[in-house]
């Protein structure tokens, strides 16, 4: 069973090149917070990525943000009720270790209160997953650990716009440390490939490229699918973020190729920090479903593996967490690297972005004309 590509390369590569393998493939090495934990279903992780610019009129901006990535508690086939319970009750107990560990902002994967039933195009029981971004009920779950522990919580769930038609969308709450909703955001960009149907039960959202300001950084939420878009990774940028967060669901054989290049891209392009989180283990469902993929029917979506990780706009990453697991991966981050990246490289200076649009404007209205 493999649980991590670090692990794989530490049993394999002789020591004394394991630290130059890690350098040319991560970039320069993150230091170790020292608070790992570890049993046979969950772990803790935590690293320290500093910029090695030393400013005279400036401190370090330092936060400490946290990834939790978590399987499914009860079988698909139980209650609603009982199985989103089941799930608030084993996350709830992550989030007090965060806190342990002084977790400033705490991102949850997404549509983290429950199973990824999308796949399956069945409206019910699934959209009784679906709840008010502000008056939920995982929202005034999280509110209350949110203003205990003076944290930020970025809460990934399936929303229902009860003011707008009981409109469904895929959102992100962002709730502050007094227990209050910052802001939401709707994913910008809906997956139609293989067994991601979604866009049965919602499309692209409306909210645009919005940047929080919480107590501790400017941060933005791509969630999922928009990972593959680099202009929606871009328009985060341009719009103030430090800390963009890529809360996603994606299994074995699809795209676990991509998955630890396009959050590390994302971060060196637009010089912030980039914090990639999946979900962990297979579900099951009692119908089988087809994905117009050519494939038999099955009962599965497959594995999701796992394996979130943070990237500094350096371009350097930590290792990721496990493949298998339940985990928590704490960074402390200091968010001067991201001015220091943007006077060393210039990318924010050297952009044509006026050329861009234009550009972008008439091929636009070319394709506009032809579709006419």
């Amino acid at each position: 069973m493999t649980e991590t590509v670090e692990q794989i390369l530490e049993q394999y590569i002789p020591q004394n090149k394991l630290a130059e393998i890690k350098r040319i493939l991560y970039g320069h090495p993150s230091t170790p917070l020292g608070i790992e934990y570890e049993d046979k279903n969950f772990e803790v992780k935590g690293w320290q990525m500093l910029s090695r610019v030393h400013e005279e009129l400036r401190a370090p901006r330092l936060v400490r943000v946290g990834l939790i990535q978590h399987s499914i508690v009860a079988p698909t086939t139980d209650l609603i009720q009982n199985q989103r319970d089941a799930i608030h009750n084993k996350i709830k107990s992550y989030i007090v270790q965060a806190a342990q560990y002084n977790v400033n902002i705490l991102c949850l994967q997404e549509a983290w209160p429950m199973p990824f039933a999308f796949c399956t195009r069945e409206k019910y029981p699934w959209c009784e997953f679906a709840e008010e971004a502000e008056t939920g009920p995982t929202t005034i779950f999280l509110s209350e650990l949110a203003k205990k522990y003076n944290m930020v919580i970025v809460s990934p769930i399936l929303e229902r716009d009860s003011a707008d038609g009981d409109t469904i969308w895929n959102t992100c709450v962002v709730i502050n440390t007094d227990g209050t909703v910052l802001g939401k955001h709707r994913k910008n960009h809906i997956p139609r490939i293989g067994d991601f149907n979604e866009s049965t039960y919602y499309m692209e959202g409306n909210t645009g490229h919005p940047v929080f300001n919480t107590p501790f950084a400017r941060i933005a939420i791509n969630i999922c699918y928009g990972r593959h878009h680099p202009l929606n990774w871009l328009m985060f940028g341009l719009n103030g973020a430090e800390i963009v967060f890529n809360p996603s669901a994606t299994i074995q054989g699809l795209s676990e190729h991509l998955w630890p290049i396009e959050a590390r891209c994302a971060a060196i392009a637009n010089s912030y920090y980039t914090c990639a989180i999946n979900r962990v283990g297979t579900e099951h469902f009692a119908n089988e479903f087809t994905s117009g993929d050519g494939k038999p029917a099955h009962n599965d979506f497959g594995f999701f593996y796992g394996s979130s990780y943070i990237t500094a706009p350096d371009g350097s990453r930590t290792p990721s967490l496990n493949r298998h697991k339940d985990g928590l991966l704490v960074g402390e981050l200091d968010l001067n690297m991201c001015r220091h990246v943007k006077d060393i490289w210039g990318y924010r200076m050297t952009q044509r972005l006026d050329m861009y649009a234009k550009e972008l404007a008439e091929y636009v209205s070319k394709r506009s004309d032809k579709q006419d």
